[in-house]
């Protein structure tokens, strides 16, 4: 099931910005101003020591967090990228980064994956010209992903997004106005930024 609650909260407990909330929101500054504190009454307390099997399980729902995605969903990932010959954690970046709302959302036309979620959902994203409405949708190397219509360009967010200079692309998209192109396989960078894949590898092996 996929994690309704309060964002902030997921974000404080793992002690990192998960990019969950609009970047300059009160409510993303209000996380930044309380991210070193665990949520909870005993936030403030010193925490516990971590076991290496309890790191692994940290990292595991990290990466789930971030990409918005279920535990079903993210093994499924998982058993797909290890089926492949090479490196595991390489393979489970790249499933992850090809999926549609992570591309809405790499490409800059959305501030968070979820609202890239919700364009992609309302049938706001085209895929080669065709509307497609399925989040977890594989995009392929020379696919084009771009608004649906331009009406979409008046959502508020869509628009702050559009004109965001800020947004730095990762190697493997090239964006002009309100398209965007996968030109090559992703690679694991951006997440590795973010999550020990390695740690995630290690806790689905045992």
């Amino acid at each position: 099931m996929r994690y309704i609650g309060p964002k902030n909260r997921i974000s404080r407990r793992e002690g990192v910005d998960l990019g969950l909330k609009t970047p300059g929101s009160k409510n993303h500054l209000r996380l930044l101003r309380k991210i070193s504190i665990s949520p909870g009454q005993h936030g403030l307390k010193r925490k516990r020591k971590i076991s290496e099997r309890g790191r692994q399980l940290r990292e595991k729902q990290k990466l789930r967090f971030i990409f918005g995605i279920t535990e079903k969903k993210l093994k499924q990932y998982y058993k797909k990228a290890k089926k492949k010959t090479g490196n595991t954690a390489l393979y489970l970046a790249n499933f992850l980064e090809k999926r549609l709302d992570n591309v809405v959302y790499r490409l800059g036309f959305a501030p968070t994956r979820a609202s890239a979620r919700q364009l992609v959902s309302h049938r706001h994203i085209k895929v080669n010209d065709k509307i497609i409405n399925i989040p977890s949708y594989s995009v392929k190397v020379g696919d084009k992903i771009s608004i649906a219509d331009e009406k979409i360009l008046k959502i508020d967010y869509v628009k702050k997004q559009l004109v965001n200079k800020d947004i730095l692309l990762p190697a493997w998209l090239k964006k002009r106005e309100t398209e965007g192109e996968l030109v090559s396989e992703p690679n694991a960078d951006e997440v590795n930024k973010q999550v020990d894949l390695r740690l995630v590898i290690e806790y689905y092996s045992r």
